[in-house]
């Protein structure tokens, strides 16, 4: 039987992995964007966990705000990242020097 404890440890896993990626690379934007996003299911799956657990449909309906702020954050961050590559022909952080006015 899975219990809340499994859920809490796999999105505590999740989180790590995600904070890691944004501490280690901060060279590529999209490695990135995929780092935000991964925190972000992180929390989803604590919303989804303890929702269930306490037999709360709060959680899950946060779950759905979450959802479309991602949705909506990784297709602006994407047309944001394929500007910037037309203009520099990199997605470097370090090339996004050039973009202060």
């Amino acid at each position: 039987m899975i219990g809340l404890s499994h859920y809490l440890i796999l999105a505590a896993i999740l989180f790590t992995i995600s904070v890691v990626g944004i501490f280690l690379n901060r060279k590529n934007i999209i490695i990135l964007l995929m780092s935000i996003e991964l925190m972000l299911l992180a929390v989803n799956i604590n919303f989804i966990a303890f929702s269930h657990y306490l037999n709360d449909i709060t959680g899950q309906i946060f779950v759905f705000f979450i959802l479309t702020v991602a949705a909506a954050e990784s297709a602006i961050g994407l047309a944001i990242i394929v500007l910037i590559f037309r203009n520099t022909r990199s997605i470097n952080v370090d090339d996004l020097n050039r973009l202060n006015g």
